[in-house]
């Protein structure tokens, strides 16, 4: 069985869809971080059957809106001395800016580079986010 220390002050990311754990790393950017990052792939859970952990040792400013945009099921736990203090549920947010990439060729962001990608959210229950310049579909 594997065994992973708890962190004494840091966040853990819990309830990642299995498998998704490297893409939250990659959004996130937790490879520019100094401190230890803990991965956790497939482990069993009573409510997904399996799924991802990140344990990071240190407090830092996680982009909430990066996370929901991703997964709006994983939860955010704040850990201090040893103990989770707070725990932070995500919803799907409205608009998203330079997490997708427009797609689209033809779109005001292929030709203006310093232009922001923003997508807004179209449709809740389909999780669609569409470009609010050319409205292009986002894609993960």
């Amino acid at each position: 069985m594997l065994k992973v220390d708890a962190i004494e002050k840091g966040i853990v990311l819990d309830h990642i869809k299995a498998g998704h754990s490297m893409l939250v790393y990659k959004y996130l950017n937790l490879d520019d971080l100094d401190c230890p990052v803990a991965i956790i792939r497939r482990v069993k859970s009573n409510k997904l059957g399996s799924k991802d952990i990140i344990k990071i040792s240190d407090k830092i400013d996680v982009d909430l809106d990066v996370l929901g945009y991703l997964d709006p099921d994983i939860t955010v736990n704040i850990i201090e001395d040893s103990k989770t203090v707070e725990k932070k549920k995500l919803e799907l947010p409205e608009k998203i800016v330079n997490v997708a990439r427009c797609k689209n060729p033809r779109c005001i962001t292929s030709v203006e580079q310093d232009l922001d990608h923003v997508f807004k959210l179209v449709d809740r229950e389909k999780r669609i986010y569409r470009c609010i310049y050319c409205d292009q579909k986002a894609e993960e």
